[in-house]
């Protein structure tokens, strides 16, 4: 896709984008056979559901057929969001993916796969997974140290600890409550 076509893309699609709280992730265009395939991929903090891209696949037809940006050629629009392994390239994309597992291959050389416990702006808080029964390590990268770095499909994803702390804090704090209304219960009966 040349510069030109994907900047009058950009400009035509990004504020429809936008409009609905989402972010233009990427603008693909792709041959398929005798004819082409737009890819739009879209995403936000929430995540993005089938309807809105189907609603975002409508208006955007409707603005494409208005204007010549895609020549005539025919081709297929598909509006998508990023996936489960998506690489991590923008801070948003580490913020949305705090609690994952992740691999980043590092500049340095070599690899670390952690789970993210936080993100800001210079780095990542990471929580390397013990090894053999160990326990789990902390551990601080930068983003300048990241060459590059993708989601880690996980089908049983275990809780971090920090996590898991929390969750034993929550269960700590309602436990009073609880055992006051069984009280109130018990009151109530006798």
């Amino acid at each position: 896709m040349s510069t030109t076509q994907s900047e009058r893309l950009r400009g035509l699609l990004e504020p429809l984008v936008a409009a609905r709280d989402l972010d233009l992730e990427e603008i693909e265009v792709t041959p398929a056979g005798k004819s082409r395939v737009l890819r739009i991929v879209v995403d936000s903090d929430a995540g993005v559901q089938l309807d809105e891209c189907a609603e975002l696949s409508r208006e955007a037809s409707k603005i494409l057929d208005d204007t010549d940006v895609m020549g005539g050629a025919p081709y297929t629009l598909e509006v998508t969001s990023p996936g489960a392994d998506r690489p991590l390239t923008e801070l948003r994309h580490y913020r949305r993916a705090v609690g994952r597992l992740i691999k980043a291959r590092l500049h340095e050389g070599g690899e670390v796969v952690a789970r993210i416990v936080a993100a800001d702006d210079t780095g990542l808080d990471l929580e390397v997974p013990g090894v053999k029964g160990r326990k789990p390590t902390a551990r601080r990268v930068a983003f300048d140290e990241i060459a590059k770095a993708r989601v880690e499909l996980e089908f049983n994803p275990k809780p971090s600890r920090a996590a898991a702390s929390q969750d034993a804090q929550s269960t700590e704090h309602d436990q009073p409550e609880n055992d006051a209304h069984e009280n109130d219960e018990n009151k109530e009966e006798a």
